[in-house]
């Protein structure tokens, strides 16, 4: 259980850092744009970037199986937002593909840490 809390720590951070410090790759790969300001960017790098970061640093230095499990609740959450834009916006393929992975994370770490 631990190696699989660990891994998921580290999914988070390593996806994470892509939105923090490479946030026009991640536009790109989400299929977003900016506008004439630099708030796109800093929406990306704090929303899609940094804070998943934080989650998973902070899940790695509490340790806890309460840590783990609110970093699965995190990226479930995620996952209904996809879920929900499959249903309502229409199915691209990508989306398919992004709700995958975080169900794939969030599901386990919250089954295994409850």
């Amino acid at each position: 259980m631990d190696i699989l809390n660990i891994i998921f720590t580290i999914l988070s951070i390593g996806l994470g850092c892509f939105g923090w410090l490479a946030p026009r790759y991640t536009l790109g790969a989400l299929d977003l744009e900016t506008g004439k300001t630099t708030l796109g960017m800093s929406e990306i790098r704090a929303s899609a970037g940094a804070l998943f970061v934080g989650m998973g640093i902070g899940a790695l230095w509490l340790g806890t199986p309460e840590a783990y499990v609110m970093l699965g609740f995190c990226w479930c959450g995620a996952a209904a937002g996809r879920l929900t834009s499959l249903i309502m916006d229409g199915a691209f393929g990508k989306k398919w593909v992004y709700f995958i992975v975080e169900a794939a994370v969030g599901i386990p770490a919250v089954l295994l840490n409850i």
